[in-house]
């Protein structure tokens, strides 16, 4: 079984780079953090882009394209903190499936939704309707958002109030589909974990081979050199769990429960010991707000928890793993 991207797949990942690193960068982040900027390169940029709506259908104005591709997509957002998140697209994709018309509206951008998970809402900012689970029913509402004073503003998390007189059922009994939407959005949230725990990675070596300390670059003494080594190792088996994970949404249905909870816990640590890290080998600079390591920070502590935490995703992998071996 091979995991690697292959050349239609690096194109992309390529193109989504360039796009995505002229339209959006840590500097967007620190002036929706400091002024209340709006998000960057925000919706309707990423829907014009095409990049938000690759796992919608041709038909219905998307690219057609796999969860993998949108993984591929995913990480170069996650290098450069853009908002908003391209889970909000890849669950709505998932739960409008079959409807032509909403993935049409989603794919044009005329569609600005969020999706409800039962505490704060990723993207609630700047939605205008919102997907939620009512019993065991997919619907989509009008709806108010609280938006408050956010650790990472990027993530454009709001508490959302619904209003029951506007709300229409768009599937019924989908319980499973909802859960098949949430572990998708997992495994897309996982990659952009991956992207920007890999950046954090190469600004802390960039700095480490840069900053001299007793005429030596920092980043020849042991202290610093292992903790980097432990935050790439860290990162590269990430990577491989998230292409595992696409994989399998794409192509093994079944294994994709215990695919997206491993990418899922494994992408909140990683990001939250690369950000650290980042922060460590700057010393003092890290600690400024001057300095954009406390971006990947805010970045890391927010997307922990979003999805579930990482704690009830490292438990859902053992309960999984513990199945397979009594089946």
């Amino acid at each position: 079984m091979n995991f690697d991207l292959d050349d239609e797949q690096r194109d992309l990942a390529a193109a989504a780079r360039d796009f995505l690193s002229g339209a959006a960068a840590p500097g967007d982040a620190r002036a929706a953090l400091d002024d209340g900027a709006p998000v960057r390169p925000g919706r309707a940029a990423l829907v014009e882009s095409g990049f938000a709506t690759i796992t919608v259908p041709e038909d219905a104005g998307g690219g057609g394209g796999s969860v993998l591709d949108l993984a591929v997509v995913a990480e170069q957002a996650g290098r450069v903190l853009a908002g908003p998140s391209l889970v909000t697209y890849a669950r709505a994709a998932v739960l409008f499936a079959g409807d032509g018309d909403r993935l049409a509206a989603l794919a044009d951008g005329s569609l600005s939704l969020a999706v409800v998970d039962g505490g704060p809402t990723l993207d609630a900012a700047g939605a205008e309707r919102f997907l939620a689970l009512r019993g065991d029913d997919v619907v989509l509402a009008a709806g108010r958002a609280t938006v408050r004073d956010a650790i990472d503003p990027t993530r454009g998390l709001g508490n959302v109030e619904l209003d029951t007189n506007d709300l229409q059922v768009v599937a019924a009994d989908a319980r499973s589909r909802w859960q098949h939407a949430e572990r998708v959005g997992r495994v897309v949230l996982a990659a952009e974990g991956l992207g920007a725990a890999s950046r954090a990675l190469e600004i802390g070596v960039e700095y480490a081979q840069q900053r001299l300390a007793f005429g030596r670059a920092i980043g020849s003494y042991q202290a610093v050199k292992h903790s980097l080594v432990d935050v790439y190792v860290q990162v590269e088996q990430l990577r491989s769990l998230v292409w595992w994970a696409a994989w399998a949404a794409d192509q093994a249905p079944d294994e994709l429960p215990l695919a997206a909870a491993a990418a899922k816990a494994a992408s909140a640590t990683t990001l939250e010991q690369a950000a650290e890290t980042l922060v460590q080998v700057h010393g003092g600079i890290g600690f400024t707000w001057e300095h954009d390591a406390h971006l990947f920070w805010r970045r890391a502590k927010v997307d922990r928890f979003l999805l579930g935490d990482d704690v009830d995703a490292y438990d859902e992998v053992a309960r999984l793993a513990v199945a397979q071996v009594s089946a």
